[in-house]
């Protein structure tokens, strides 16, 4: 098997729990070093590897993908240098910080033939491929609305500087809003427009850490909700339609898995306990269905496993940067709709 050489621009939390084990398990990956400014972190768990100390001598190294998890507002100056460097690069969300990066870093991407996605990992949560799978089996009939809420009771403020200071890509919006707009957009597409509310709710908050996005299909509506004060969370997950309704509690468990250590596998891996299960409750043939619904097992390595074999067999990238481009034109419409307290349309 072709080994992709691969690199990462941070050994932080995203790069210890959410990269590294997988490109350690793919076989067809070969991790080579992390750039690690201050910390030396990576040598505990790879003491093999290369500790970079600088992009550029990574990026004259022998690499072929570089993994950009650095923090947001970082993403389009870092990325641009590794696609003119030649290598392919996946790009952690927020994919830019606005459309027109997004698009820039998608031609530069087309012209020197290089692979470019976008960590939207949450696509490959067990529970929102059970939703996927229950949208795509039409059971519910015409999807009237749709509600996705990621929500925490987190009052305090976080302790890394770049998620809590005033900047380009800090906030809320560009945090937990790409999952659920992602997610929204796998589903259903681009919508016709978008209205939203983005709000700071935290006491001595600099950045938005409350939103409210309201997407304007031609048949249906999609609502994408997030927030720090939801101590008691309803599902994470409501999908009505015109035969039925399908309810999910947020339940994939990876994140908690790989931050306790634990490594990936294709067994087992992704399972959610059975009292996270979702409610079905709809007509089929005739008949009222009223029933629990197993949920599907999730797994990263599936996002992975897609970025290798769009490197090696040139296939599309499970999570292309115009997906990426798509995204940004959601958040700077909710932008501008929050600040102008109006309906933009795409």
């Amino acid at each position: 098997m072709d080994k992709i050489k691969t690199a990462l621009l941070s050994y932080g939390m995203s790069g210890k729990v959410f990269h590294a084990p997988f490109l350690a398990f793919h076989p067809g990956f070969e991790l080579l070093g992390s750039w690690e400014r201050n910390k030396k972190l990576i040598h505990h768990d790879f003491p093999e590897v290369k500790s970079y100390v600088s992009i550029e001598e990574l990026l004259e190294d022998d690499v072929d993908l570089v993994i950009v998890n650095t923090p947001v507002e970082t993403h389009y100056d870092y990325a641009k240098q590794v696609l003119l460097a030649g290598k392919h690069a996946i790009v952690e969300k927020a994919f830019t910080t606005t459309v027109a990066q997004a698009q820039e870093l998608a031609a530069i991407a087309k012209e020197k033939g290089v692979k470019l996605a976008v960590f939207q990992n949450r696509r490959w949560d067990s529970d929102f491929k059970t939703v996927q799978k229950i949208i795509s089996d039409k059971v519910l009939g015409d999807i009237v609305e749709a509600e996705f809420h990621f929500d925490r009771y987190n009052p305090l403020l976080s302790p890394k500087q770049h998620k809590e200071t005033a900047n380009s890509g800090a906030g809320i919006l560009k945090d937990l809003g790409p999952h659920l707009i992602d997610q929204a957009l796998c589903l259903f597409g681009l919508p016709q427009s978008v209205f939203a509310d983005i709000r700071i709710t935290r006491e001595h908050s600099l950045v938005d850490d409350y939103i409210d996005i309201l997407l304007y299909y031609s048949n249906f509506r999609v609502r994408l909700k997030a927030g720090f004060f939801v101590r008691e969370a309803i599902p994470a997950f409501i999908i009505h339609g015109k035969k039925g309704s399908f309810l999910k509690p947020r339940g994939d468990v990876q994140e908690d898995e790989l931050k306790l250590g634990n490594k990936p596998n294709l067994e087992t891996w992704g399972t959610e306990s059975i009292e996270k299960r979702g409610l079905l409750h709809t007509e089929i043939n005739g008949e009222i269905v009223q029933e629990i619904i197993p949920t599907l097992q999730g797994n990263y390595y599936d996002f992975f496993d897609g970025v290798y074999h769009s490197i090696i067999n040139d296939a599309i990238e499970l999570v292309s940067s115009q997906d990426g481009v798509h995204v940004m034109q959601i958040i700077e419409a909710a932008i501008q709709s929050s600040a102008q307290k109006k309906v933009i349309d795409l």
